[in-house]
């Protein structure tokens, strides 16, 4: 764990030896050296984490030398941030250096920073050879000598996962069913060679689940050879080879070969082939790490064509997925326990010798909020339990673990296995991907995160590099995929296109990155019980404290300070906030009480990201123009009206997120209004997303402009008008990466044309028109990667579903506010081939909705609303088989009677779709519905 704090630190030292070069003036030799001794001893730190995993002994003199490691690099980052800092201050437009004089203002401004940062610079160095020379009396080898790759794996005789191998069956509870489905894909299916993939989380009972269906009598009987082999992090294949031949020999009581343990690997491999020619054979891969794993085994069990079955426990979904390049797989994704399951399997073990195995009353509300912790991980159940069980049992006892679970996996012995089992996942990241793990337990039990806001937040922080061909935003989205690939976290809300929305970590896991976080001097988690605390930090996540005890936290040297559910924060807090927080990378004040900001921000000169979304801030002060490095400017939801000139000044601002929505008002161009900005805004050429832009402010010039930024990948505007559109036009069109476009005009009645954007947008994914169309673009339909598509008040005469029913990956349509004036709509045989949601609202012309047999086939959702010459029930919802919900919203009278599903005339055409709607306008605002529920022969309030 300790090369997380050092290798982030190299990486940082080398950007400021070749990008920041002249910074260094007469210093870069020193700044080279430190560099150089860093990974020196990274290599060593490599061996020590190694050990600490594999649990040898590891003395407290290691552990101290670790602990300096980890605070030398700590003081070394906060001497970079701070000499930057008073470069930036002594110099505050180093970009206009030029000529000698330039140059000699320049090194003149510097020279006190610079011989400030020398003098530190010689006592870090100092520090750091003392270090390197006590790493080699602890007996480290570097990796370069080849001692380690990667994580180790633990020893067997310390192994707990050796006993999920011997459990009884009293012991296993909830896994009959996928008993029975891998035991049917093991002795049916196909006769060709079939890999059978257990893919879940460390402790979710893959090894307990897949030893029960291999020691299975029928199972046993039908494969000829037999063979489990216990793989895990570090393994040589020839061993693996061997151990399979023997085995195999063993169950069909023969001999081995002689000579079987001299033999390399490519003999082994034809040994094996040699054997199992006309043998059906099943053989277990417990543990496997390595997603190259099966191009080491692929061609020693050979596919005979009589049935081979090889099956592999892992926690990598990519580990099952790379077996598809060259076999047959099938794919279990084991699940948590459920509830009762859960519980059952509590009972069993908290009171295996109390209360015949039941809960007392009195523990029964505690005893649950435990179990649901454990978030149906069985490892964790039983070892809870079993620990529970050695307990007196009473309020006391049971609340002391349940309020400090966290710290008991840490130190108490029942939970030990608990601890490395799920510290494994962990330790297998490369450095980069720990630090993104961690920086998920900055945010609160149970909470979902938003994946873009925690994107911008790793970018922020410098987790995540550039890849040629990938933005910054790609990549990180990679490096999450791979944490939930890795089962380290959870999906919690999908796209509809497929990408994660938001996600969470398990309440096990978020336990032990709290105590890792802690370890490693990551991150401090300041909750409402504590007033203070000690060391040194690099970032701190306030959760339900008063402002008060926040007070006491000056001069801290962190990078990042996230806020939740706080009370109050006053200005004479919030003023002299800043200048205690100057080193400041990423500052989440995301629905803080919080009216103000002070004109102190513009002295955060590291901060890169910056939210007041959902906050009660009105105006910025012109200072944040000062704060040349900002990525991410969120103002969403909150009442910022105008932004200053100053913002043109942020040459590196990828994000500017500005709008509000007022959720009080109907659903009109109205009730969300975008924000004012001045013209210039063309010098922030790294833009990504801008919205919403008010063009009622700025005018031509100002869309103009914006033509300039060519990297916007989002975009939204208001108060569209016809002096403005042209020019609009003409600047997207120069937007070659533009993916969302979100356009409205200044009222219901005022003609956009939009026909003038003569080249198709290539990667345009999501469009939003709002407003008066006389035509509807030709461009549109040609859009091959559109994914949403929303046409508001645009009073088309022609029916649009000719021209778009065959856009190839549309998801969703939704056509609403009289964006359509015709009587009828027509969806013919084949349209929409890829459709999961179609909204059809506000069309107070439409009398007939026609969908023919073959359309919309993968149809989940559709809405139909208030669309009073609707009066029948489109009989082609029938047709729609994939449907599973249907919202009808202030329907006709005689059209909602017709649903009745006693006395309805067409409740056959729904009868189908699981669950239907009955919606009705009850206040103003945008949640303004209230639902009933139809059901097969009930009406239900809800």
């Amino acid at each position: 764990m300790a090369e997380t704090a050092v290798s982030p630190l190299i990486d940082r030292l080398l950007h400021l030896l070749t990008q920041e070069a002249k910074l260094l003036g007469g210093i870069h030799g020193e700044v080279a050296d430190i560099k150089d001794e860093l990974e020196s001893i990274q290599s060593f730190l490599k061996d020590a984490d190694a050990k600490a995993v594999a649990e040898q002994d590891i003395d407290e003199g290691v552990k101290t030398w670790v602990k300096q490691v980890r605070e030398v690099a700590f003081h070394i980052d906060v001497a970079i941030d701070q000499y930057l800092l008073q470069v930036a201050l002594h110099d505050p437009h180093p970009s206009g250096i030029r000529g000698t004089l330039q140059k000699t203002t320049h090194l003149l401004r510097t020279i006190i920073p610079r011989h400030n940062f020398a003098a530190k610079i010689q006592e870090i160095k100092a520090s750091i050879q003392k270090i390197n020379e006590r790493s080699k009396r602890y007996g480290f080898q570097s990796t370069a000598q080849g001692s380690c790759s990667g994580a180790r794996g633990i020893s067997w005789n310390n192994d707990p996962r050796k006993d999920t191998l011997y459990l009884d069956n009293a012991d296993v509870v909830g896994i009959e069913s996928s008993i029975d489905e891998l035991i049917s894909w093991l002795v049916g299916g196909s006769p060709h060679r079939t890999v059978v993939s257990v893919v879940g989380m460390g402790g979710l009972g893959k090894t307990t689940l897949t030893k029960k269906v291999y020691d299975n009598q029928m199972v046993k009987g039908h494969f000829d050879c037999h063979a489990w082999i216990s793989v895990s992090q570090s393994y040589k294949i020839e061993d693996l080879l061997r151990s399979i031949i023997k085995q195999f020999c063993e169950g069909r009581k023969e001999l081995p070969s002689s000579g079987i343990d001299a033999m390399d690997e490519q003999l082994l491999v034809n040994k094996l082939r040699d054997y199992l020619q006309q043998k059906r054979y099943v053989v277990v891969f417990d543990d496997v790490w390595k997603i190259e794993f099966w191009d080491s085994i692929k061609h020693s069990l050979p596919d005979n064509q009589i049935g081979g079955r090889i099956i592999i426990t892992t926690r990598n979904s990519e580990v099952a997925n790379y077996c598809k390049k060259s076999s047959h797989v099938h794919v279990y994704k084991l699940q948590p326990l459920p509830r009762d399951k859960a519980w059952d399997l509590f009972c069993k073990r908290a009171f295996q010798f109390d209360f015949e195995g039941h809960c007392p009353a009195n523990l029964e509300k505690l005893s649950h909020d435990i179990v649901e912790k454990c978030g149906g991980l069985p490892l964790a159940i039983v070892a809870i339990g079993g620990l529970l069980s050695t307990k007196e049992k009473n309020m006391f006892e049971w609340k002391n673990l349940h309020d400090s679970l966290g710290f008991e996996f840490g130190r108490n012995p029942h939970l030990s296995s608990v601890n490395k089992i799920l510290s494994l996942s962990f330790e297998d990241l490369p450095y980069n991907l720990k630090s993104c793990f961690l920086y998920l337990g900055m945010y609160p039990e149970d909470y979902s995160i938003n994946c873009i806001r925690l994107f911008r937040q790793w970018i922020a922080e410098g987790f995540v590099k550039e890849i040629e061909g990938k933005t910054l935003e790609e990549v990180a989205q990679e490096f999450l995929i791979e944490l939930i690939h890795r089962s380290l976290v959870q999906v919690s809300e999908v796209k509809l296109d497929g990408k994660v929305r938001r996600c969470r970590l398990h309440d096990l896991l978020h336990e032990i990155v709290l105590q890792k976080m802690k370890d490693l001097s990551f991150c401090h988690v300041l909750l409402k019980q504590e007033s203070s605390f000690e060391g040194l930090v690099q970032r701190m996540s306030v959760n339900k404290v008063s402002y008060n005890v926040l007070k006491g936290f000056k001069d801290k040297k962190i990078h990042s300070l996230l806020l939740f559910n706080l009370d109050e924060l006053p200005k004479s807090f919030i003023s002299p906030f800043f200048s205690n927080f100057k080193f400041l990378k990423v500052m989440d004040f995301e629905e803080a009480p919080l009216d103000h900001i002070p004109k102190d921000v513009g002295s955060l000169f590291h901060l890169r990201y910056l939210s007041l979304r959902n906050t009660k801030v009105k105006k910025l002060p012109k200072s944040i123009g000062k704060l040349q490095n900002l990525e991410t400017l969120d103002l969403k939801q909150t009442l910022v009206s105008e932004l200053p000139i100053e913002i043109n000044r942020l040459r590196k601002l990828r994000h500017l997120l500005a709008y509000y929505h007022d959720y009080g008002l109907d659903f009109s161009l109205a009730s969300q209004k975008g924000v004012k900005i001045q013209k210039g805004v063309g010098c922030l050429e790294e833009l990504q997303k801008l919205y919403f832009v008010d063009l009622n402010h700025g005018g031509v010039d100002l869309v103009k402009d914006m033509g300039k930024l060519r990297q916007l990948r989002k975009l939204g505007v208001k108060n569209l008008s016809k002096e403005t559109m042209r020019a609009l036009c003409a600047s997207i069109a120069t937007m070659n990466h533009l993916q969302s476009l979100d356009i409205a005009s200044i009222s219901e009645d005022e003609i956009i044309d939009l026909q003038s954007i003569s080249t198709p947008l290539q990667c345009l994914q999501r469009l939003y028109i709002k407003g008066h169309l006389e035509k509807f673009p030709d461009w549109i339909p040609k859009l091959q990667h559109l994914v949403k598509l929303g046409i508001y008040w645009s009073k088309l005469n022609e029916d649009p579903m000719k021209a778009l029913q065959n856009l190839p990956n549309l998801l969703e349509l939704e056509i609403s506010r009289q964006a359509y004036n015709g009587e009828q709509l027509h969806i013919k045989i084949g349209g929409f081939p890829k459709l999961k949601i179609l909204n059809l609202q506000f069309l107070n012309a439409l009398h007939s909705l026609m969908i023919d047999q073959g359309a919309l086939p993968l149809l989940e959702k559709f809405v139909i609303g208030r669309s009073p010459q609707l009066k029948e029930v489109p009989c082609g919802i029938l047709h729609l088989r994939n449907l599973k919900e249907l919202r009808f919203i202030d329907m006709h009278k005689e059209f909602e009677e017709s649903l009745d599903p006693e006395l309805g005339s067409h409740y056959w055409i729904i009868e189908h779709v699981p669950i239907v709607y009955l919606l009705h306008k009850v206040r103003t605002g945008f949640y303004d519905l209230e639902a009933r529920i139809l059901r097969s022969k009930h009406l239900i309030g809800s």
